[in-house]
């Protein structure tokens, strides 16, 4: 049987990761200081410590894998087809010849990379807010797309 104050406190380490839209790392941070300091306390509150924790880390690989992927396509997107004259008198570089039509693959999917990116942070939100509903009314809940890093 599980108690208010475990219920309240599963439910508070589910939205502290919403601290994220506030402090940089914050998804993890805070989460993890209410985890270790409450978990052996109860097993409810173990549980949904590292669930948090786990969703955290995996959404954390999934958008540097989204990255990591998009960085080289931009990269590649503009230095493919531009040639570089310089201006021996005022020593800058201008852009000449950089044809959008040439791109438009890698243009494409760079913008598909990025809807991806809000696509998995508008998921990350509802499902940190539906976690802890869950979590308030004392029952166990799971993420979805989780990798256990966590046991």
């Amino acid at each position: 049987m599980k108690t208010t104050n475990e219920n309240n406190t599963a439910t508070f380490i589910h939205l502290s990761s919403l601290s994220q839209y506030f402090f940089p790392l914050g998804s993890f941070i805070f989460p993890l200081l209410i985890w270790n300091t409450k978990k052996h306390e109860s097993e409810f509150i173990d549980y949904n410590g590292k669930q948090v924790l786990n969703f955290q880390l995996s959404f954390f690989l999934y958008s540097l894998i989204l990255v990591m992927i998009a960085i080289p396509m931009i990269i590649f997107s503009v230095f493919n087809n531009i040639t570089f004259s310089s201006l021996i008198n005022e020593q800058e570089f201008i852009l000449n010849q950089f044809k959008y039509e040439n791109n438009m693959g890698s243009i494409i999917f760079v913008i598909l990379m990025l809807l991806i990116f809000i696509g998995l942070k508008v998921a990350e939100f509802f499902l940190i807010i539906l976690a802890s509903v869950k979590a308030s009314k004392g029952e166990y809940y799971k993420y979805p797309l989780t990798i256990s890093f966590i046991k």
